[in-house]
């Protein structure tokens, strides 16, 4: 059986120091070792940003994509290869700018894996500009004079686009982290955890601290049932967004490869593709 060691490879991550990547990419590999998988059953697929560089930091099957679409490539190798886990992760601006179409598609959709958004606040490759989900008055590059614009939601978008598996956390608490995770690979759907991981070289707003301050653990909340969709949303938007926790989880949605009929269980590497000149001329016929 693998252990967490056996998902580290030789490249060392160049995040900046104290940077919350380090966490998330942590929590990824004691999750996966912690769930039973090996690391060629786990396939991780990122976009652009500080966090798209995590898919080459993990011993597993891995792919740097372009910015935002780490989601439409994500969906398609767990369409090709339904055996495989596959991860999906970026960060705000990834996720919920240039790909936020993808994003709230896939959440719809409902195949199963799982998307961890490493959420800054803030651009911190491109040194400092307001993201999707930056507060007003957000002081940055790109807002000198301060952000005008409303912050989006990232959970309540998740919730009203039809997520099965919705959480959030911090990247300061390993152990709820690695928590959550577990529960989202091994959730049959869509998995949605959006990590608050603070850049410490561009967002001075958004630190650990003020996380600790501003987070609520739903653990607090006496009663609270992640199968309630309606009270799920209530809570979001009284805390603004900001607790920490299962948030939603829906075990009756069933995943989009269960519903495609004649969708085979095993996956294309081992089927045998090959077909002869009378197949050939069939599939030809059909477009003539």
């Amino acid at each position: 059986m693998a252990t967490f060691k056996d998902f580290r490879n030789s490249v060392k991550p160049n995040w900046c120091p104290g940077c919350g990547d380090f966490s998330v990419q942590a929590a990824i590999q004691r999750a996966a070792a912690n769930v039973g998988l090996e690391p060629e059953q786990l396939a991780v697929v990122s976009g652009i940003g500080c966090s798209g560089r995590i898919s080459g930091y993990i011993n597993a099957y891995g792919l740097h994509g372009v910015h935002g679409r780490a989601l439409p490539i994500a969906q398609g190798l767990k369409m090709a290869n339904r055996e495989l886990t596959v991860i999906a992760s970026g960060g705000d601006g990834d996720g919920f700018a240039i790909g936020t179409s993808h994003t709230i598609h896939a959440m719809r959709r409902n195949i199963d894996m799982t998307y961890i958004v490493m959420d800054n606040q803030i651009y911190g490759l491109t040194k400092g500009q307001t993201s999707p989900v930056s507060e007003l008055g957000f002081v940055t590059k790109s807002t000198p004079k301060g952000s005008i614009e409303a912050p989006l939601s990232p959970l309540e978008v998740a919730m009203a686009a039809g997520a099965s598996f919705v959480a959030q956390t911090l990247s300061s608490d390993i152990k709820g982290m690695v928590d959550l995770i577990e529960k989202g690979l091994q959730h049959k759907g869509f998995s949605f955890i959006n990590v608050f991981s603070p850049c410490v070289t561009f967002n001075k707003v958004n630190t650990y601290d003020w996380y600790k301050e501003h987070v609520k653990n739903l653990g607090e909340i006496e009663g609270y049932d992640p199968s309630n969709r309606v009270n799920a949303m209530r809570v979001l938007m009284e805390n603004e967004g900001m607790v920490a926790g299962l948030i939603y989880q829906n075990n009756q949605k069933q995943p989009y490869e269960t519903l495609v009929k004649g969708f085979r269980e095993e996956g294309l590497a081992k089927q045998d593709l090959s077909f002869n000149s009378d197949r050939f001329a069939d599939l030809v016929s059909e477009f003539m």
